[in-house]
């Protein structure tokens, strides 16, 4: 049975996300989605195993016998299916962990060339894997609106991710696919979710999530995931099964499980930021600010346009520096101090110091990325109860802020 993108693209969004991948449960006689735990697959009939097994080792989406976990899972196919119809999208691939995704798409470009057009900020493993040479791929980083400078005739691949991690800065994905050209445009859009934006509409070929955030949006997931077309997904899948990164089945159900809420999650998280992020744009604690739906926070006019709304990330520069960072972070109860997002809980962490420690400090510095930001991750609590948090956080920033101050210089001494 497959379970490809069949839902009707004339259906809402969140009809989509309670339904998609749903389309064969009538069939089966069940209201909820069935877990397959098989590691592997009799093979009754020899011919139909060695012509299964050649089909999706070669990156096919399905065939008569799943012959082992590696190769296919009906119900990390289901998953597929459901998450492609949210994006629409042909094809969905998933995969162990984001970075397994990122992995992946970069691994199935090298048919393509062997250059990679990317811009900066990205998320810090991203970021890391690019600069590595681990993926076998050259890159250039461009600024946004000089993508097209930076194309070559070997350029195989232009990543972008929107909201940009931790900056929260926009990228228009329709002007970086027409600078990009003939070239393959790959958008991770963890931040945003297709509740507030679909890339793929937008001319995109390819678009990435980091499943473990809003998608799983729990905390016990970790998961990545890729919606592009069927060309790019056997190529994709071909990856997948030659270095083993697919999904488990029991985070497939877990990922489908919690996807009918998906809408009303991110729509009433991204509420309680935009009252978070002006109550804390007039707090004196807070130097920077960084959120697109503040005033000035989207200069290019992308919300209404590319996004519905600017989403429940927030991130902002204390007074202080480090030590007002740490003693912010310290001083929450309710938020979380830990790495993730999306999840139903708020969580808040020190990019520089966690996320993004991994990219090189002159890089983390140029793309705005310093020692007193902290990105908060709203969730799901009550807006009057995060923001008696956040006061407590930023109250022991103003004191390591005002012990920093008192400290004797070492201006001048010789240690």
């Amino acid at each position: 049975m497959s379970h490809a993108n069949h839902q009707s693209p004339a259906a809402a969004l969140a009809t989509r996300a309670v339904h998609a991948g749903r389309e064969d449960f009538a069939e089966l006689g069940v209201h909820t989605p069935p877990i397959d735990l098989s590691s592997t697959y009799p093979v009754h009939d020899l011919a139909q195993g060695t012509a299964s097994l050649e089909a999706l080792a070669m990156g096919a989406r399905e065939a008569p016998n799943s012959i082992y976990a590696r190769l296919h899972n009906p119900t990390v196919a289901r998953w597929e299916g459901a998450i492609a119809a949210l994006e629409g999208g042909e094809e969905g691939i998933a995969f162990a962990s984001g970075m397994a995704a990122t992995t992946a798409v970069l691994l199935a470009a090298r048919e393509r060339g062997g250059h990679v057009v990317a811009v900066r900020p990205l998320y810090g493993g991203t970021d890391h894997l690019l600069t590595s040479g681990l993926a076998g791929l050259e890159v250039t980083f461009a600024e946004a609106d000089a993508v097209e400078k930076a194309v070559r005739p070997d350029t195989a691949l232009v990543i972008i991710e929107t909201p940009a991690n931790p900056t929260l800065v926009l990228v228009d994905i329709a002007d970086v696919v027409r600078q990009a050209g003939d070239v393959p445009v790959l958008v991770d859009s963890t931040f945003a979710t297709p509740v507030l934006q679909r890339p793929l509409e937008l001319g995109a070929t390819l678009v990435l999530h980091s499943a473990t955030k809003f998608l799983g949006g729990h905390g016990d997931v970790v998961a990545g995931v890729v919606v592009t077309n069927d060309e790019w997904a056997r190529r994709i899948r071909h990856v997948r099964v030659a270095t083993g990164g697919i999904l488990h089945p029991l985070a497939a159900y877990l990922l489908h499980r919690g996807l009918p809420t998906l809408p009303l999650r991110v729509e009433r998280a991204q509420a309680t930021a935009m009252e978070l992020a002006r109550r804390l744009d007039e707090a004196s604690e807070v130097v920077s600010l960084h959120y697109p739906g503040l005033p000035g926070g989207d200069p290019n006019g992308l919300i209404g346009r590319q996004m519905t709304g600017p989403g429940s990330l927030i991130s902002f520069e204390l007074e202080g520096g480090l030590s007002a960072a740490a003693a912010c972070m310290q001083a929450m109860q309710l938020a979380t101090p830990a790495v993730s997002l999306g999840s139903v809980d708020t969580l808040i962490q020190h990019p520089a110091g966690l996320t993004h420690h991994v990219v090189d400090p002159k890089i983390r510095r140029a793309s705005g990325i310093g020692d007193a930001m902290l990105r908060l991750s709203v969730g799901l609590e009550d807006v009057d109860d995060l923001w008696a948090d956040l006061r407590l956080g930023l109250d022991a920033a103003a004191d390591a802020s005002r012990r920093l101050a008192k400290r004797p210089s070492l201006a001048g001494s010789r240690v």
